[in-house]
Protein backbone atom coordinates (compact mmCIF):
# COMPACT_ATOMS: atom_id res chain seq x y z
CA UNK A 1 0.00 0.00 0.00
CA UNK A 2 1.16 3.53 -0.86
CA UNK A 3 1.87 6.06 1.85
CA UNK A 4 -0.73 8.94 1.05
CA UNK A 5 1.40 11.58 2.74
CA UNK A 6 4.73 10.72 0.41
CA UNK A 7 2.64 12.52 -2.57
CA UNK A 8 2.47 15.29 -1.36
CA UNK A 9 5.06 17.90 -1.79
CA UNK A 10 7.14 18.67 1.20
CA UNK A 11 5.73 22.28 2.18
CA UNK A 12 8.84 24.29 3.00
CA UNK A 13 10.14 22.67 -0.35
CA UNK A 14 7.24 24.17 -2.59
CA UNK A 15 7.01 27.14 -0.82
CA UNK A 16 11.21 27.62 -2.40
CA UNK A 17 9.78 26.52 -5.82
CA UNK A 18 7.25 29.10 -5.37
CA UNK A 19 9.97 31.97 -4.10
CA UNK A 20 12.45 30.82 -6.82
CA UNK A 21 9.65 31.20 -9.76
CA UNK A 22 8.17 34.38 -8.29
CA UNK A 23 11.81 36.32 -7.28
CA UNK A 24 12.82 35.32 -11.27
CA UNK A 25 9.69 37.84 -12.20
CA UNK A 26 10.11 40.43 -9.91
CA UNK A 27 11.67 43.58 -11.46
CA UNK A 28 10.51 45.61 -8.37
CA UNK A 29 12.49 43.49 -5.79
CA UNK A 30 15.43 43.07 -8.36
CA UNK A 31 15.29 47.18 -9.00
CA UNK A 32 15.17 47.56 -4.76
CA UNK A 33 17.49 44.98 -4.22
CA UNK A 34 15.83 43.15 -1.84
CA UNK A 35 17.31 39.22 -1.16
CA UNK A 36 15.38 36.17 -0.37
CA UNK A 37 16.95 35.24 2.87
CA UNK A 38 14.63 32.19 4.12
CA UNK A 39 11.27 31.17 3.05
CA UNK A 40 9.17 28.25 4.34
CA UNK A 41 5.07 27.62 4.15
CA UNK A 42 3.63 30.64 5.52
CA UNK A 43 7.18 32.82 6.47
CA UNK A 44 9.35 34.83 4.21
CA UNK A 45 12.55 36.61 5.97
CA UNK A 46 14.39 39.11 3.11
CA UNK A 47 16.37 41.95 3.40
CA UNK A 48 17.67 45.58 1.48
CA UNK A 49 19.97 48.01 2.04
CA UNK A 50 19.05 51.39 2.07
CA UNK A 51 20.98 53.19 -1.03
CA UNK A 52 20.57 56.88 -1.90
CA UNK A 53 17.87 57.03 -3.87
CA UNK A 54 15.33 56.21 -1.28
CA UNK A 55 16.61 59.26 1.02
CA UNK A 56 13.83 61.48 1.30
CA UNK A 57 13.86 65.25 2.13
CA UNK A 58 14.81 64.64 6.11
CA UNK A 59 17.65 62.93 5.10
CA UNK A 60 16.36 59.59 6.07
CA UNK A 61 14.70 56.14 4.53
CA UNK A 62 11.22 57.21 3.16
CA UNK A 63 8.50 54.75 4.05
CA UNK A 64 7.48 53.55 1.07
CA UNK A 65 10.56 51.32 0.84
CA UNK A 66 10.10 50.72 3.96
CA UNK A 67 6.93 49.46 3.24
CA UNK A 68 7.99 47.97 -0.27
CA UNK A 69 10.57 46.16 1.49
CA UNK A 70 7.10 44.64 4.07
CA UNK A 71 4.76 43.93 1.01
CA UNK A 72 7.59 41.82 -0.91
CA UNK A 73 8.12 39.60 2.44
CA UNK A 74 4.43 39.26 3.22
CA UNK A 75 3.66 38.27 -0.93
CA UNK A 76 6.66 35.59 -0.65
CA UNK A 77 4.53 34.00 2.71
CA UNK A 78 1.03 34.27 1.79
CA UNK A 79 1.92 33.16 -1.47
CA UNK A 80 4.41 30.37 -0.24
CA UNK A 81 0.95 27.59 -0.46
CA UNK A 82 1.11 27.96 -4.17
CA UNK A 83 -2.37 29.47 -4.00
CA UNK A 84 -1.96 33.16 -6.20
CA UNK A 85 -2.85 35.50 -2.95
CA UNK A 86 -2.20 38.85 -3.53
CA UNK A 87 -2.46 41.57 -0.38
CA UNK A 88 -5.95 43.33 0.26
CA UNK A 89 -4.80 45.60 2.85
CA UNK A 90 -1.80 46.84 4.84
CA UNK A 91 -1.27 48.56 7.34
CA UNK A 92 2.10 49.76 8.76
CA UNK A 93 3.60 51.86 11.82
CA UNK A 94 6.69 53.21 11.28
CA UNK A 95 8.61 53.19 14.90
CA UNK A 96 12.59 53.95 14.21
CA UNK A 97 14.24 56.33 11.42
CA UNK A 98 16.28 54.36 9.11
CA UNK A 99 19.88 55.80 7.71
CA UNK A 100 21.67 55.65 4.43
CA UNK A 101 23.31 52.26 4.68
CA UNK A 102 21.23 50.26 6.63
CA UNK A 103 20.31 46.63 6.15
CA UNK A 104 16.71 45.88 6.78
CA UNK A 105 15.39 42.90 7.52
CA UNK A 106 11.92 42.28 6.86
CA UNK A 107 9.97 38.67 8.91
CA UNK A 108 6.29 38.06 7.20
CA UNK A 109 4.84 35.32 9.47
CA UNK A 110 1.36 33.58 8.92
CA UNK A 111 -1.01 34.08 11.97
CA UNK A 112 -4.38 32.92 10.31
CA UNK A 113 -5.00 31.35 6.92
CA UNK A 114 -8.79 30.66 6.72
CA UNK A 115 -10.37 29.83 3.43
CA UNK A 116 -9.51 32.62 0.88
CA UNK A 117 -8.41 34.88 3.38
CA UNK A 118 -5.23 34.66 5.21
CA UNK A 119 -3.71 37.56 7.49
CA UNK A 120 0.27 38.29 8.04
CA UNK A 121 2.17 39.89 10.58
CA UNK A 122 5.83 41.52 9.46
CA UNK A 123 8.63 43.14 11.59
CA UNK A 124 11.17 45.04 10.22
CA UNK A 125 14.78 45.45 11.96
CA UNK A 126 17.72 47.60 10.95
CA UNK A 127 21.10 45.93 11.08
CA UNK A 128 21.40 46.12 15.17
CA UNK A 129 17.97 44.45 15.69
CA UNK A 130 16.45 47.39 16.39
CA UNK A 131 12.48 47.05 15.34
CA UNK A 132 12.39 49.98 12.74
CA UNK A 133 8.29 49.22 11.37
CA UNK A 134 5.93 46.79 12.46
CA UNK A 135 2.74 45.45 9.67
CA UNK A 136 -0.01 43.50 9.64
CA UNK A 137 -1.50 42.60 6.01
CA UNK A 138 -4.48 40.99 5.15
CA UNK A 139 -4.65 38.75 1.97
CA UNK A 140 -7.02 37.12 -0.51
CA UNK A 141 -6.45 33.92 -2.99
CA UNK A 142 -7.22 34.81 -5.93
CA UNK A 143 -7.35 31.95 -8.87
CA UNK A 144 -3.96 29.84 -10.48
CA UNK A 145 -0.99 28.58 -9.24
CA UNK A 146 2.54 29.87 -9.39
CA UNK A 147 4.14 26.83 -10.46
Amino acid sequence: MTDPSSTQPDPDRLAEQVAEAMFSNDRVSHRLGIKMAEVRAGYARLSMTVTDDMINGHGICHGSYSFALADTACAYACNSHNENTLSQAVNIVFLAPVALGEILTAEAEESANQGRTSVYQIKIRNGKDLLVAVAQAQCRQVPGRIV
